[in-house]
């Protein structure tokens, strides 16, 4: 048998491994800083849950670790080369269990000290970090009292104290059979090897696992064989045949429409963390009731791909007009979709979502307002009711004075699609479009015929291009004509626009000359007609001010650069906030419902662990609700938004409070 001689790859355990090391665990120079968030704790400490509650001959791979022994300083050490953000956190996480049990349960305690510290000298913890930050992770680990002038604020400040507020001493001995069943791949390198070309091979595959890949990795994982293949066959290969190259968005619609909440793509990884948060654990028999649902909206969705597919020729066309602005109404439209298919909504009522949605999105790109981050407060609105819809859609449409306004000044979006749907072209897919007066005109362009292009004053060529592509000077015709009739002089091309068996094209042979005044005047007649064919649903407009629901707002990792002014401010049920953070978000909020909704508060925090205490347990920010309750700070920007959102849905308030993005917030 060959065997390497300058690497030695073992599998272990991991907390054995660490518990009868006599080495020291040392973070290199070169090492990017610390920087798992409390997202990645999250999931740490509920792969360890879960492995903690089967039998002992199920255990969690955690990776491979890769280090290489140094001969420098004294005693034995291991240079860390991978693996640093997974140590990092897990001595956190025993050292937050350590100080959990150390006054209760202390035979608990001194197993957990022998995997934190070294055994003849337990002021030294046996991961060394960067000397950068050592001594903070050193605080922390060792629970010391923070020096005079220093800010409790890092990383491991905050997932140290995440992991205390999670951890019960009732909890402690599950916790810590969960760490026991960790176990990880333990490659060291000898003197001759490339430390470099092993680290690279193991980081980089080819090409990263996509989020779909993620998914089905994650569903067949715990599977037998023969139950995998049952899943692949049946559920997973229709999938895949329905969503095409498109499966990767299925799931992310998919996963919006099942929560009622937006995708944020983070790290590529976005929708498969999404997953794993609403489908923590999936046995068999749970699988099996899923995937089916799974395989059948599948099913939609490929009819939202494919309209033509659709047996009702009327919902099919409407579909289609609906995707002409992307996917991004897709998860509503599946959800509704589905219920009409099962015989839960009627075959007009569907029409009349897909025409309300069509107004919504038109609209909204005309007067300039975006049309993204919107779908995930229409499903919650329509799982509360069909009223509830109505009036989230007509808050976010602007107004038929708004688009009157718009339609005389701005680019005309979608041009064919809206011209088409005017003159009752049905899609109008085999119709150019055509500007009356060219966006390049010749020297030898008139308006009237006698006039030509050069003898127009600056002023008078200004506003004709200054109105080039409103809705006024556009229009859609048929593509042998649109040909002959290209660049023409207005006079010309009356006789071409005559032949058109389109409406709004034919009208314009009617039409003597070609100016600002007639561009005014279609604009004025075809704004009547637009606000017509695209009806604002529910009551009188209100004008949101591009308002997000706080259960939308966006979630970032850690403390990036100007979260100080995210925000510009904030209505809290009809009042406004100058809340420019997250963080004084955080703070506002639990005080505001400690007054006025403490049992919602106190439920929450139970369920979560936090971040209501009756005791300053650890060190750390703190802030006082009453003699008896504290409020924990250290948390980081994405848990306190979770927060924030969570005790305002608890307290059934959450629909009445949004966040307005500052330019700052907007960029970021």
């Amino acid at each position: 048998m060959v065997t390497a001689t300058n690497v030695d790859a073992t599998a272990v355990n991991t907390i054995g491994w660490l518990s009868a090391a006599d080495w020291t665990i040392v973070v290199p120079v070169y090492q990017r800083q610390y920087r798992w968030d409390i997202g990645g704790c999250e999931q740490l400490l509920a792969d360890i849950r879960a492995v903690a509650d089967l039998d002992d001959g199920n255990m969690h791979f955690i990776g491979s670790i890769l280090s290489s022994a140094s001969d420098d300083g004294e005693g034995a050490e291991l240079v860390l080369i991978d693996g640093q953000q997974r140590m990092t956190t897990l001595m956190l996480l025993v050292a937050a269990l350590h100080h959990t049990v150390r006054e209760t349960d202390p035979s608990l305690a001194d197993r957990l000290a022998r995997v934190l510290v070294h055994s003849d000298d337990p002021s030294l913890t046996k991961l060394r970090p960067h000397h950068a930050w050592a001594s903070v992770f050193e605080r922390v680990v060792l629970d010391r009292p923070l020096p005079p002038g220093e800010a409790r604020d890092s990383r491991f400040d905050d997932n140290y104290a995440f992991f205390r507020s999670q951890i019960s001493p009732d909890e402690a001995p599950q916790i810590w059979r969960g760490l026991q069943k960790l176990e990880h791949v333990a490659i060291t390198l000898g003197a001759g090897a490339n430390a470099q070309q092993i680290f690279e091979s193991l980081n980089s595959t080819g090409e990263p696992l996509r989020d779909h890949e993620l998914i089905h990795n994650y569903v067949l994982m715990g599977l037998g064989h023969a139950e995998q293949r049952e899943i692949e066959a049946d559920f997973w290969q229709p999938i895949e045949q329905n969503t095409g190259e498109s499966i990767a968005d299925f799931w992310r619609q998919y996963l919006i429409m099942a929560t009622g909440r937006e995708v944020t793509i983070v790290g590529g990884r976005g929708v498969y963390d999404a997953f794993r948060q609403e489908f923590p654990r999936l046995d068999h028999a749970d699988l099996v009731r899923h995937a089916a649902e799974w395989r059948a909206l599948s099913r939609v969705y490929r009819i939202l791909l494919n309209p033509q597919e659709a047996a009702d020729a009327e919902i099919a066309r409407h579909i289609a007009y609906v995707s002409t602005f992307g996917t991004v109404m897709y998860p509503l439209v599946m959800l509704a979709y589905r219920d009409f298919e099962r015989g839960g909504i009627g075959r007009d009522d569907l029409l009349e979502l897909l025409e309300m949605l069509q107004s919504l999105l038109v609209r909204r790109s005309i007067v300039g307002t975006g049309v993204d981050r919107l779908v995930a407060r229409l499903c919650r609105a329509r799982a509360e009711s069909p009223d509830a819809l109505v009036a989230a859609i007509s808050r976010i449409t602007p107004s038929d004075e708004r688009i009157a306004i718009a339609l005389k000044y701005v680019e005309l979006p979608h041009a064919r699609y809206v011209l088409g749907r005017i003159a009752g072209v049905d899609g109008a897919g085999d119709l150019d479009v055509e500007h009356i007066f060219p966006l390049a005109p010749g020297d030898s362009w008139s308006g009237d015929g006698v006039r030509e292009w050069p003898s127009y004053s600056d002023d008078e060529q200004n506003s004709h291009r200054a109105l080039s592509k409103t809705i006024g000077n556009i229009t859609v015709l048929e593509e042998d004509i649109a040909l002959r009739a290209f660049d023409r002089s207005f006079p010309d091309k009356r006789a071409h626009y005559a032949r058109s068996g389109v409406s709004v094209t034919a009208e314009l042979a009617e039409v003597e000359s070609w100016g600002t005044a007639a561009i005014a005047a279609r604009s004025a007649k075809l704004t009547e007609r637009f606000v017509q064919v695209w009806r604002r649903p529910g009551g009188p407009a209100i004008d949101d001010d591009g308002l997000t629901p706080i259960l939308d707002a966006v979630r970032r990792r850690g403390w990036p650069a100007g979260w100080q002014r995210e925000w510009s401010y904030v209505e809290y049920c009809g009042e406004h906030w100058e809340v420019p953070d997250v963080k004084y978000l955080f703070n506002r909020v639990f005080k505001r419902l400690w007054a006025d909704s403490r049992e919602a508060v106190v439920q929450y925090s139970q369920r979560r662990g936090g971040p209501v205490y009756s005791a300053q347990s650890w060190n750390g920010q703190w802030d006082r609700l009453d003699d008896e309750h504290s409020l924990y700070m250290g948390w980081d920007s994405s848990y306190m938004l979770s927060a924030v959102q969570g005790v305002l849905d608890e307290a059934g308030l959450a629909p009445e409070v949004f966040v307005k993005y500052s330019y700052i917030g907007n960029a970021m």
